[in-house]
């Protein structure tokens, strides 16, 4: 059959394509905002998330506006569920190809970009296939979810989204699991907003990296209120400089809105680069330092 023939090529062509233009890295969830990309069509292939953000007005860069991606939410219904005490799992990307989203699982490998490698990184080099701005898996920066415990995105701002979760030596595989504190309210009845952020360690243009998801907390006990976070302050090797308790993201690098600014070398010798990890103060795993 010519046509069904041309079809297959057409779709092998396109994976292919999608597999060679490597982009960056997003946490993918069906819960987040932006799936298929700026559009209320399904594309199994979208990307916009990945895109890094860099010297941006914060109206562009904030849950990333630059590309419409704040207007197109969720399903209704989908939600990131955090159980309380316990984890959740997300997979980090190069594309929604190469997630359980797309293609029913069957381009999803171990790796971000659907490849099959038997390890990445020799620790001296940076990764570049996939773009994982690290040189081997311990060099990974880390990323964290946040959480707002307001229903509508419009009403989250840097002062009530509180990072309470981190996971170290993320994003590099493409399943990450991140851990909830024990304590964790629950959600009002429509939900909370969620939030995940990377900065990368070098390897690259210092950029960041931010998206949204609907979310909700289950198995919540605990009533206690999150604190208003304050601003991460450097502290690489001086744990008495870091900044105590709730925590905003990581903003930094943009024509507006930074939370974060530095200057000089890391201890590394490498610029100073504010990922989510003890430089700024951040713990792995769940963040129990959070509440009132």
């Amino acid at each position: 059959m010519p046509g069904a023939t041309a079809m297959l090529f057409r779709a092998a062509s396109l994976l292919f394509l999608v597999r060679l233009a490597q982009a960056h890295v997003f946490a993918w969830h069906e819960s987040m905002w932006c799936k298929n990309g700026p559009s209320e069509s399904v594309n199994q292939n979208a990307n916009s998330m990945v895109k890094p953000l860099y010297q941006l007005s914060m109206a562009d860069w904030w849950f990333h506006h630059l590309d419409g991606c704040d207007q197109f939410p969720p399903a209704a219904g989908d939600f990131l569920n955090l159980p309380a005490g316990g984890s959740f799992t997300v997979e980090m990307a190069t594309n929604r190809a190469f997630t359980t989203l797309s293609y029913n699982g069957t381009e999803a490998t171990e790796w971000p970009d659907g490849g099959n490698y038997a390890s990445l990184g020799d620790g001296v080099n940076c990764i570049t296939q996939p773009l994982l701005h690290a040189k081997n898996e311990s060099d990974a920066a880390g990323s964290a979810f946040a959480i707002s415990y307001v229903s509508e995105l419009a009403e989250v701002t840097p002062e009530n989204l509180v990072v309470f979760s981190v996971r170290y030596n993320t994003p590099f595989r493409r399943v990450a699991s991140f851990d909830v504190p024990a304590d964790m309210p629950a959600c009002p009845d429509a939900g909370c907003i969620c939030a995940w952020g990377w900065v990368p360690n070098n390897c690259g243009e210092p950029n960041m990296y931010m998206g949204g998801y609907r979310c909700r907390v289950t198995n919540a006990k605990s009533t206690k209120p999150l604190a208003v976070p304050k601003a991460p302050t450097w502290c690489e090797g001086n744990p008495g400089a870091c900044t105590q308790g709730a925590k905003q993201m990581v903003f930094w690098h943009q024509s507006q809105g930074n939370n974060v600014e530095l200057t000089g070398t890391q201890a590394d010798g490498q610029a100073k680069s504010p990922g989510y990890n003890m430089k700024m103060g951040f713990e792995d795993g769940a963040q129990a330092n959070i509440f009132q």
